[in-house]
């Protein structure tokens, strides 16, 4: 290995192996809107959006206190039970939330240069996707569809550790995972708390994507996009 005890690169994935819009609104709900009415709701499209947005921020606030993680299906379930007047059944959530999460996903795009620079590392590294995300399938998905998912030794994902990014807990379940010490572990992303300081207090080296320069990182860590991390690394 070029970087000697430097064995493993752990990756963000929303904004760093793709680009998306974390909006829940803009890029618009209108299948899921229908199946809400058949489900007995009677919201019309802005009140809908709006009841969700206030459900989702709920959802938010809690975890904002201690970096817990809630599923799509907790906040799917609450938002159907306020907005409908009932319990709903499981069957109606899932149903809910998997119109939903194909809506949202309209908003993530994926760079044939991001994926040749994947293949390429993992060529020489092992690599791990560790992910803040509602839903368990749906980083797993996008890998999948991107021609990746074989390139990833694991996806760790905060809904299944039960823990979001940058809680100790899910970089500890990602080395465990992956067997390794952070000392072995370069870590990749594009938000300073979850992708830099986290993985730094964790023991691991972090590199930010941080094109605009606005978080104070040393310059050899920041990066305008993954793709400069190859030849960052081959320079080191």
């Amino acid at each position: 290995m070029s970087t000697g005890r430097r064995t493993h690169i752990l990756f963000d994935f929303f904004g760093t192996l793709v680009d998306y819009s974390a909006s829940r609104t803009e890029q618009g709900y209108h299948r899921s809107h229908r199946l809400f009415r058949r489900l007995g709701g009677d919201l019309d499209y802005p009140d809908f959006l709006a009841a969700w947005s206030r459900a989702s921020a709920d959802f938010d606030r809690l975890s904002d206190r201690d970096d817990h993680e809630f599923s799509m299906t907790d906040v799917g379930s609450a938002f159907l039970a306020g907005t409908l007047g009932r319990s709903p059944t499981r069957a109606e959530v899932d149903a809910f939330v998997a119109e939903y999460i194909g809506e949202w996903n309209t908003g993530v795009t994926y760079s044939a240069a991001v994926v040749e620079c994947v293949r390429a590392l993992a060529g020489t590294y092992r690599l791990a996707v560790v992910t803040n995300t509602h839903q368990p399938d749906l980083v797993p998905d996008h890998l999948a569809a991107m021609g990746l998912l074989p390139c990833f030794d694991a996806v760790v994902t905060s809904v299944e550790v039960g823990w979001r990014k940058p809680h100790p807990a899910i970089y500890a379940a990602t080395l465990d995972t992956l067997g390794i010490r952070a000392e072995a572990a370069l870590f990749v992303g594009d938000t300073y708390r979850p992708d830099f300081a986290g993985p730094e207090r964790a023991g691991m080296r972090a590199y930010l994507i941080d094109p605009e320069r606005a978080a104070t990182v040393p310059d050899g860590r920041r990066l305008a996009s993954v793709l400069d991390l190859p030849d960052r690394l081959a320079a080191e």
